[in-house]
């Protein structure tokens, strides 16, 4: 009897510790993934599995863009823009005027972690720009200059783009707007496009976006730490929820593209082994509007671009010109 007593307590007691493990896992992960990072995150991408020639490609073309991205800047017409969220954080972001007198606007969103300001987006609107497109590019909630505690993953940023839409649509009312997310901009983009928005918005351009949050983070789980999402991302959830605002389930860009009724022009690298390139034929499927697809050959994660970029730009505009 006293062996089988000491056997049940030796049981209560590791059930005890897992559970504790579990939350204080949970807690560490929500820390890690959407706390404001205090610092540049590159370790989270996985080493590139695109072949050798791909990856030359791609860094030339990038050196190429930086170029020209600098000739831009240097002439370009910026000013500063902020509002107000939601929950009262200032999130500030750069308007350009490429055209006082074009209607054409874009709004560009950039991505988590190594990605995560505005300007990471500069490079990404140069073909907007050449095309009388004004551009405007927000720091993200708890990125670059924009005020947060955690990381919106595309969820909470879907209100705070609103809010841009919002600014655009007073200063423009004829405005028309392209949304354009590359990583968490693609899913930030595709999140708002199933809100109620004003008819200025038109289109929406995704490049690389992940289905849901959830999906993202499940995957990152295996590969970051070698372990299945439960329990983990179960209870990592909760606690995004107790201290962000909001679970990994309800953050769904598949969701809410199930409700668009904008065009969606959806882009990923067939070699994405970071947002999994099975995500974007998901999310293509789902989508009941208006759309059309890019799968760029030997691409990354949000290398579409640089891997080809006259492919790209044809590809892009020549979708958004058919749906403006």
């Amino acid at each position: 009897m006293r062996r089988r007593t000491g056997f049940l307590r030796a049981v209560y007691i590791a059930v005890l510790l897992l559970i504790a493990a579990d939350i204080i896992a949970g807690n560490l992960l929500v820390s890690f993934a959407i706390k404001r990072p205090k610092e540049v995150r590159s370790e989270i991408v996985p080493d590139p599995v695109t072949s050798k020639e791909s990856q030359r490609t791609v860094d030339e073309n990038r050196r190429l863009i930086r170029d020209k991205r600098k000739e831009w800047l240097d002439t370009a017409e910026r000013t500063e823009a902020c509002v107000i969220s939601d929950d009262g954080l200032r999130l500030k972001g750069d308007i350009f005027i490429t055209d006082p007198d074009s209607s054409l606007w874009v709004i560009a969103l950039h991505g988590y972690g190594y990605t995560g300001k505005r300007q990471a987006m500069y490079d990404y609107v140069l073909p907007y720009a050449k095309r009388g497109y004004n551009i405007l590019t927000p720091d993200l909630r708890a990125h670059g200059e924009s005020e947060g505690s955690y990381v919106g993953m595309g969820w909470l940023d879907r209100k705070d783009i609103m809010k841009w839409i919002g600014l655009i649509t007073e200063r423009d009312p004829s405005s028309r707007i392209v949304l354009y997310g590359v990583s968490m901009g693609g899913a930030a983009a595709m999140m708002t496009a199933g809100e109620d928005l004003p008819g200025n918005v038109k289109a929406v351009v995704e490049d690389c976006g992940y289905s849901s949050v959830w999906d993202i983070f499940s995957d990152e789980a295996e590969y970051l730490f070698h372990i299945p999402e439960f329990p983990l991302i179960y209870t990592a959830s909760f606690f995004s929820k107790l201290r962000a605002g909001y679970d990994f389930k309800e953050a769904s860009a598949l969701t809410q593209i199930r409700k668009t009724r904008l065009p969606v022009f959806f882009i990923h690298g067939s070699k994405d082994n970071f947002v999994n390139t099975e995500m974007v034929r998901a999310l293509f499927e789902a989508c009941p509007s208006e759309k059309g697809i890019y799968e760029a050959e030997d691409a990354g994660h949000g290398e579409a671009y640089f891997v080809d970029p006259d492919r790209y730009e044809k590809e892009v505009f020549d979708f958004l010109n058919e749906n403006l």
